[in-house]
């Protein structure tokens, strides 16, 4: 029997999620912000045959204290569809992936982009599906509220309906440009949307032809109630917080068990954790260089992030000095414990807590390539996720070392490819094209 195969992308919007990378020495200080250096970047990770590059995306500048934004080198990105339509030029076989809201985007502009997206790049586009956590955001788009959870997720739920019917606008071969007879479309081949809902009206149809991939590849972020089953009903692709390997295997279980329940073929979906990766020649050096990258971030920033995760206002404490009780707060319950707990078991005084928390307090892999190699087949053959969103600690240096050591130890023991199945992200993930809705073949 053949061996599982990994599938992974790369998260590239923060380039580095964590908020001590641009202080790194050796680090591109500008690197979220200088289209040469992604332009480096993708090729990189197109060398190592990854299969997406994934760009989230912020309508806000983050919310969080003005002494902890003016220390985040992610105040400045990209706009993802530029980007990647720059990117799409530059390589063949990488998936591109972008974040679009249906919050505070409407499903005709999304259905636009993504199609275009796809065109351009020769089937490689994916629409990771956000119902934007950030309430600043509404600020900018008109609104004094943000709209409550539930409520947007019945929204993005009925927003996949339309941009997915949007993309079935046309048969496959409703262009005929017949020159002789000057018939360019066959108007029995299109289909006019006419959708009338409880949030959207859009009657269509949309004015691209059909999708390469037929439509991009579907992507979900998020692991809540609401947002468990709306990937189990809508998506292909999972990006997933990572926790501890059991937690994985919950979430796997939960996921794929919900996609049966509807009839889905589990395997129509791959679940992938994020994943932080420090690589070193050995342990102890992959160590030191975390606790570097660690001590970069500045402690404004730090413990800003630790007083929002606590539920109350760490800048009290003693930073150095252990963590003192914690009182009963609206926060998170489960977070709060789990720093709790990891300041307790590492015996970490405020200050070291702080920089864990202000940098990447996630699932991560720090170690020799065979070390990450042996705790990523784990969670492949353990179902905890069918592949890992890799994130990388600094910029060049952390992808360059992933690509050039952890991905040839993974090709060695046969988990990940040599060689790009297909020339679509769909072949490549091993996703069915899906049928049109309105045409038959």
């Amino acid at each position: 029997m053949a061996k599982r195969q990994l599938k992974l992308g790369a998260f590239m919007r923060p380039i580095s999620i964590h908020t001590g990378a641009w202080r790194y020495p050796g680090a591109w200080p500008d690197a979220n912000f200088n289209f040469d250096h992604i332009k480096t970047l993708i090729r990189k990770l197109e060398a190592g045959k990854f299969d997406a590059f994934f760009m989230a995306d912020h309508l806000a500048v983050l919310n969080m204290p003005i002494n902890a934004l003016k220390r985040s080198h992610t105040v400045t990105s990209f706009e993802p569809f530029t980007l990647l339509s720059a990117l799409s030029a530059v390589t063949e076989h990488i998936g591109l992936i972008a974040t679009g809201s249906t919050t505070f985007d409407e499903p005709y502009h999304v259905a636009r982009r993504f199609a275009s997206l796809d065109h351009i790049s020769g089937g490689r586009a994916g629409w990771n599906i956000v119902t934007t956590s950030n309430p600043d955001a509404a600020l900018n788009f008109g609104l004094d509220d943000h709209m409550e959870h539930a409520e947007r997720y019945k929204r993005a739920r009925e927003f996949y309906d339309v941009v997915t019917g949007l993309w079935d606008s046309f048969a496959d071969d409703a262009f005929v440009r017949d020159v002789e007879s000057g018939l360019f479309v066959d108007p029995d081949k299109m289909h006019v949307l006419n959708h009338k809902g409880q949030y959207l009206s859009v009657r269509g149809p949309l004015n691209i032809a059909r999708p390469v991939q037929g439509w991009p590849v579907i992507v979900q972020a998020g692991a809540s109630d609401d947002g468990r089953q709306l990937a189990a009903e809508t998506a292909e692709a999972v990006f997933t917080g990572g926790g501890s390997l059991a937690d994985g295997q919950k979430l796997y279980a939960d996921i794929k068990g919900r996609m049966e329940k509807i009839g889905r073929d589990p395997e129509h979906l791959k679940i992938l954790p994020g994943a932080f990766v420090v690589v070193g020649d050995s342990v102890e050096e992959a160590k030191e260089k975390r606790a570097l990258l660690d001590s970069r971030v500045h402690y404004e920033s730090a413990i800003a992030s630790l007083s929002v995760i606590l539920g109350t206002d760490a800048s009290r404490f003693d930073p150095d000095g252990p963590l003192p009780e914690i009182p009963e707060t609206n926060a998170s319950k489960s977070g709060r414990q789990r720093l709790v707990d990891v300041a307790a078991r590492d015996k970490l005084t405020v200050r070291q807590l702080a920089q864990r928390v202000g940098g990447y307090g996630g699932l991560a892999f720090v170690g020799t390539p065979q070390t990450i190699a042996d705790q990523m087949e784990e969670w492949l053959t353990g179902r905890g996720s069918d592949g890992f969103n890799i994130m990388f600690p600094y910029l060049p240096q952390g992808l360059f070392e992933f690509v050039d050591k952890v991905v040839p130890e993974l090709q060695k023991r046969g988990i990940f490819r040599k060689e790009y199945e297909g020339k679509t992200l769909r072949e490549n993930l091993g996703l069915p094209r899906p049928k049109n809705q309105f045409f038959e073949g």
